[in-house]
């Protein structure tokens, strides 16, 4: 592969220095056809990528916010990664294969890769990274490494911890043994989380490895001016030759909507993520600017703490989902680009139950339901919601606004509690709130991703990743089987059920499925939003350069 890469980079030069001998003048930056630069003249150049929200932290093992991974996805790699369209393709790793048990997998590894400090990515690296990751007793295990437990059933010494070991055969092979069959795990080693960070650099940095984050990826990190900027810088040796384009990326915090709107329109940032109602439009009408479209792979809700009375009352929750309009915020505030939901699994993703009966708009219904609960005249409660846009949230002020507005029709008064991200995934996972307006994206395509983490039961001991406390066996039980089954016919039906018990308990209040808009200058090219939200940006060139 690198001698194709490789040869198309010397045909292109070749190319650009003809046309200059021919022509005279000093258009060698278009190719023979006079369109896409040839590839040499798409290097360089500074992209500034505005955002809503800073990231929480760089050590990607360590962080479960999209922030965050939108960085790290750009500065560590894994063994392997979600394409455009979901679909698994080799990374670090090149080749894998299993046993006939399904428990033993072998993987072949990607040779001549180099960390960042100039040391050697191989197999041993990988399982100085496992180590890491799910021993406790490890002296670089520093941190809550969330993810990991959702997906492996706990840590190394847990009863339930799904690695028996991980091995090194030799330099380039990597063996990693099964307790039991997992029918998502290939699907766990593409998540960003997993990204294989440098162990020199564990060893050097320790616990604040999180500031000083050492990959494979195209891209190197430089700085990190808190809730301002984050500035990485080109990887000169990366393993896929004549690549990245960019010289450097700054993600830059703009908080509100309409300010980074602003700043794309004076040119201070070149790529826009999130954008108020009605803004998609200026958009496109605008000269020097193009709308683009994440594809959906998000749900957007209001989880319920059903630690906290009232809301440990089902007859509350239920009450809750028919006060709110759920139809009339999506028309209002999501540009468009929404659906109203009623699954924890978004429409694109299999055994999505389209048969679930949804909570109508019924503000009479919701008061008898609250009367059945004994809170004839309402109650007084809180609802938490984030400072800044999120994908699946992109006005949460005026939402919370337009939520209390409807609470308030059935006697319920909701006093609004904000704050900046951080502080916010703090208080939600500890617990402090009593309804709290999240979301999630989805980091691997298959239900488990969605369910297993947001809903089991095994992920509400503080801090929790289950903030609507959610502690029910059987909801449990059915997608714990379900991740255990390799079938999938019959892993559909497990979630099916598990989908219709929440749809009854309603731990949450399901609002949106979003197509999220962004926009880009017109000089920006090769930049495709990811339905996950983790854009890589190897391939990305700007024209104006």
């Amino acid at each position: 592969m690198k001698k194709r890469v490789h040869s198309s980079f010397l045909i292109g030069l070749i190319l650009v220095l003809l046309l200059a001998a021919c022509s005279g003048n000093d258009g060698a930056g278009e190719s023979d056809s006079g369109g896409e630069p040839a590839e040499g003249d798409k290097n360089g150049g500074t992209l500034v990528y505005g955002r809503g929200a800073d990231s929480v932290g760089l050590d990607p093992i360590n962080v479960t916010d999209g922030e965050s991974i939108r960085v790290t996805h750009n500065v560590f790699e894994t063994l392997l990664e979600y394409d455009q369209n979901l679909e698994l393709q080799p990374k670090l790793a090149t080749e894998y294969e299993s046993s006939e048990d399904g428990l033993t997998w072998t993987f072949q590894l990607r040779e001549g890769v180099k960390f960042h400090d100039g040391t050697d990515f191989n197999a041993d690296a990988v399982v100085f990274n496992f180590e890491r990751w799910m021993d406790p007793e490890n002296p670089y295990h520093q941190g809550d490494f969330a993810y990991y437990p959702f997906l492996y059933g706990g840590f190394k010494g847990d009863e339930n911890h799904l690695i028996e070991y991980v091995k090194a055969n030799g330099d380039y092979e990597l063996e990693i043994k099964l307790k039991r069959k997992t029918a998502p795990f290939l699907s766990y080693l593409a998540i960003s989380m997993f990204g294989i960070a440098s162990p020199a650099a564990i060893e050097e940095y320790g616990d604040t490895l999180n500031e000083h984050p050492v990959g494979t990826g195209p891209f190197k990190f430089e700085s990190w001016n808190r809730n301002d900027t984050i500035t990485l810088v080109k990887n000169e040796d990366y393993w896929m030759e004549g690549k990245p384009y960019l010289d450097s990326i700054i993600y830059r915090v703009i908080p509100e909507n309409s300010a980074r709107l602003n700043a794309l329109q004076t040119g201070e940032i070149d790529v826009l993520d999130g954008m108020n109602a009605g803004d998609t439009t200026v958009v496109e009408e605008a000269e020097g600017f193009e709308l683009l479209k994440r594809p959906s792979f998000n749900i957007g809700y209001m989880a319920f703490n059903m630690e906290k009375e009232p809301f440990d009352d089902p007859l509350v929750r239920q009450a809750i989902n028919m006060a709110v309009d759920k139809e009339e915020i999506v028309e209002a505030f999501y540009s468009g680009l929404a659906d109203t939901a009623t699954s924890p699994l978004p429409p694109s993703l299999w055994s999505y139950d389209d048969s679930l009966e949804k909570y109508d708009y019924n503000v009479e219904e919701a008061k008898k339901l609250l009367k059945e609960a004994g809170l004839e005249n309402g109650f007084k409660t809180k609802l938490y919601t984030m400072s800044n846009p999120r994908p699946y949230l992109p006005e949460p002020m005026k939402i919370a606004e337009a939520i209390q507005a409807d609470l308030a029709e059935v006697g319920i008064e909701a006093e609004i509690v904000s704050m900046e991200w951080a502080t916010y995934l703090d208080d939600t996972s500890a617990g402090k709130h009593d309804m709290a307006l999240y979301g999630w994206t989805g980091v691997m395509a298959d239900p488990d991703n969605f369910l297993y983490p947001n809903l089991s039961n095994t992920n509400i001991k503080k801090p929790a990743q289950n903030i609507a406390f959610y502690d029910s066996e059987e909801f449990t039980a059915l997608i714990t089987e379900a991740r255990e089954t390799i079938d999938q016919d019959k892993r559909t039906e497990l979630y099916k059920q598990a989908q219709q018990l929440f749809q009854k308990d309603a731990p949450w209040m399901m609002l949106a499925y979003t197509t999220p808009p962004l926009a880009q200058a017109d000089y920006v090219e090769g930049y495709e939003p990811h339905p996950m939200s983790n854009d890589l940006l190897t391939d990305v060139y700007l024209t104006n350069n």
